[in-house]
């Protein structure tokens, strides 16, 4: 009998966990981390990891795409090497086979333009501060211009459908950045929280958006964040450091911070 209160009360001071919440949380700790490490390397370094890392994922997702396509590509006729075909259609082929090609192709492809836009981004990100729609109009232009190279879509005239390719992306990367910014446009009583939450969003700590405004810790609160006003809204000590690094390291909330001191 008493063994078995004895198993009662360990259970109810043992704590629950969800194997599934240790795994996501296992994650978010080791991507937490590796973007630490990231943000302190060289541009060129940083720059190469995520233009390879993003390389892989598009390559994957490209394979899977083409190996669901496979019918489709495998119906397109090839012309023996004898036929003659003018350059328009020659070029109409050319163009399905590279949308409609099989695992191998689509990876290629894929890998080609989010690797190519990742790293583009990131050496932007890096030299102007800021993520703008300007800067996402550069790494779709650079994307949609390696595309064209690789794939050979277009035509002969390989240059000029690399820059038509590259204006095409970058338009319509462009419309996609402004349209997402008018559909997240944070509410009117959110405004001082802008910067706020687009640092926590970066770093993959928005979950922590609800400990700054019950600290009433605001954007023209930045310069001004220690380790300590951290501590008193329920920051773990891993974000702490993440936000304080991150804070540290921009040119605006530096020279800010510098002002204020």
């Amino acid at each position: 009998m008493d063994q078995g209160k004895e198993g009662v009360m360990v259970a109810k001071l043992m704590p629950n966990q969800n194997p599934i919440e240790q795994v996501q949380a296992r994650f978010k700790e080791l991507e937490n981390g590796f973007k630490s490490w990231l943000s302190k390397q060289s541009l060129p370094v940083e720059a190469a990891v995520v233009t390879a890392t993003s390389a892989a994922q598009g390559a994957a997702i490209g394979a899977l795409m083409g190996t669901l396509t496979n019918d489709v590509s495998s119906s397109i006729p090839t012309p023996p090497p004898q036929a003659s075909l003018n350059p328009q259609a020659m070029a109409s082929l050319k163009q399905a086979q590279a949308l409609t090609g099989g695992p191998f192709v689509q990876a290629r492809n894929f890998a080609v333009m989010t690797g190519v836009n990742a790293g583009i981004s990131c050496v932007m990100k890096r030299l102007r501060g800021k993520d703008d729609v300007q800067s996402s109009m550069v790494a779709a232009f650079g994307s949609g211009a390696m595309f064209s190279l690789v794939s050979g879509v277009g035509g002969q005239n390989q240059a000029a459908n690399a820059v038509t390719s590259g204006l095409f992306f970058a338009l319509i990367q462009g419309g996609l950045f402004k349209l997402g910014q008018k559909f997240s446009q944070p509410p009117a009583e959110d405004v001082h929280y802008a910067r706020t939450r687009s640092m926590l969003y970066n770093l993959g700590l928005q979950n922590y958006e609800k400990n700054f405004k019950k600290g009433l810790l605001t954007d023209s609160t930045l310069p001004l964040l220690t380790d300590s006003a951290l501590r008193d809204v329920r920051i773990p000590p891993g974000p702490r450091l993440l936000i304080l690094d991150h804070i540290y390291r921009d040119p605006e909330l530096k020279e800010r911070r510098g002002n204020c001191s």
